[in-house]
């Protein structure tokens, strides 16, 4: 049985040079480029979010690879997942009589609060240490839950620092209170394939995403919706409607054939060198701690640095190494993130740990970030999305109404989300980290 029919089947199609009487427009006619490969919907290729045919073989092999019970092909990356979540979340809500609340953590990437919208789904809010990370225990959890009875619980593990969630304890809390468990695994694809499977299905998650574009080598774009084999069936047979409702009907098979020939690399021998640079990679940041650089998170495959007591924001180290030609996934005041995978091989890592440690030490930076507030709500997510908003200056925007998504990608994460009032410390937070005006509701559209 072939591991990728999806490739192979466009292969065959474009060795065939057929006449092409349908889109795109190249016609497979540019020869130096990816265009011959690059298809529609056509007869004999199956149809996504409607497979039948060799996408569901595909998908299919994709499931068993990761133990899911279902895994949905996403083009437009692990964003549309996270709707599709949103949306069975939804489904399981009304199903099973509750209301359509979500607990979240708040740092959840700022693709779930736009789902949250489009869905109208409730959302009360589960507080970290800090703006990117959200670490809960079962005992918080239940507390929570008890509080604020809801139809699913939604937390980011790993979040963008490398932190993890013992997902385990939380899943059972969960469970026994009948809610759904969803996770934003978009960093963590990879893990799955550890000696010890650490991904969140075999941690007990319902569903989840996973970013294969981030950690996996697949063109950007290309994730999974994952299903638990525990998912009730009445659910999971909804998962392909929840992917449409929010999809483009023009998928890419240029990404959906990279999801497919990663099954045939994920079927060799990459656990076995994931393992071996895994143990690489922490002798590394061992190697680097020692050397007087703060390590941040435990994630194996992300070095996330917290440079200010070498004498460095995060910023100012990016810089240095971009100058070097190495070009980090993050640097902010507080951090630098940097994220391997086994393709960046022995040397790349040899590089990075040698420019790091040519960087000299210096007196410790002293700019700590401000402590993080909690909003008053004064509106849901949906309705201050859907206002008319006006654009301000910081300094006018104190008591006003958040009214849209404040925040860029990477990590688009925010200090307040809309439908809360800008009080001090909020608007501190907004300008530690270089944002200067926001888009507030104009004050005639909601009631303040």
């Amino acid at each position: 049985m072939s591991l990728t029919p999806l490739s192979d089947f466009v292969a065959k199609y474009a060795g065939a040079a057929p006449l092409r009487l349908h889109v795109p427009g190249h016609k497979g006619a540019v020869t130096l480029g990816p265009e011959a490969l690059d298809i529609t919907e056509i007869p004999g290729a199956d149809v996504l979010y409607h497979a039948q045919g060799i996408l569901a073989e595909s998908q299919a092999i994709a499931a068993a690879l990761f133990g899911a019970g279902q895994a949905v092909y996403s083009t437009e990356g692990s964003s549309l997942c996270i709707r599709a979540m949103g949306y069975l979340a939804l489904q399981y809500a009304r199903e099973t009589g509750k209301r359509p609340r979500v607990l979240a953590g708040r740092n959840a990437h700022k693709s779930f609060l736009s789902a949250a919208a489009l869905l109208d789904l409730e959302v009360d809010w589960l507080y970290g240490e800090n703006l990117l990370s959200c670490a809960v225990t079962a005992e918080e959890l239940a507390e929570a839950l008890e509080r604020n009875p809801a139809a699913a619980v939604y937390l980011t593990s790993p979040d963008y620092l490398g932190n993890q969630i013992d997902l385990r304890p939380l899943a059972r809390v969960c469970h026994d209170r009948g809610a759904l468990l969803l996770v934003d695994n978009a960093h963590g694809a990879y893990l799955r394939f550890l000696p010890e499977n650490r991904h969140p299905l075999a941690l007990g998650a319902d569903l989840c995403c996973d970013s294969a574009h981030k950690t996996l080598p697949v063109l950007t774009g290309g994730a999974y919706l994952h299903l638990s084999p525990t998912l009730p069936e009445w659910l999971a047979a909804q998962a392909e409607r929840a992917m449409a409702m929010f999809a483009t009907t023009s998928p890419s098979y240029l990404i959906l054939q990279s999801l497919d020939r990663a099954n045939a690399y994920l079927s060799g021998d990459y656990p076995t060198r994931l393992a071996a640079f895994a143990a690489a990679l922490d002798a590394a940041k061992g190697s680097l701690a020692r050397a007087g650089f703060p390590l941040v998170g435990g994630e194996p495959m992300k070095l996330t640095l917290a440079p200010q007591n070498y004498g460095y924001t995060g910023e100012d180290l990016g810089a240095l190494l971009a100058g070097q030609g190495i070009v980090c996934e993050l640097a902010d005041k507080e951090h630098l993130v940097m994220m391997f995978t086994p393709e960046v091989g022995p040397r790349g890592l040899e590089r990075a740990v040698a420019a790091l440690k040519a960087v000299p030490r210096r007196e410790p930076v002293r700019e700590p970030p401000p402590p993080l507030g909690r909003p008053e709500k004064v509106c849901s997510l949906r309705e201050a999305l859907l206002s008319p908003t006006q654009e301000l200056p910081l300094e006018a925007c104190l008591g006003r109404v958040l009214g849209q998504l404040a925040a860029a990608c990477p990590p688009a994460v925010l200090p307040a989300v809309p439908g809360e009032r800008l009080d001090r410390e909020t608007l501190a937070c907004f300008r530690y980290y270089g944002i200067e005006t926001c888009h507030v509701i104009k004050e005639n559209n909601v009631n303040l």
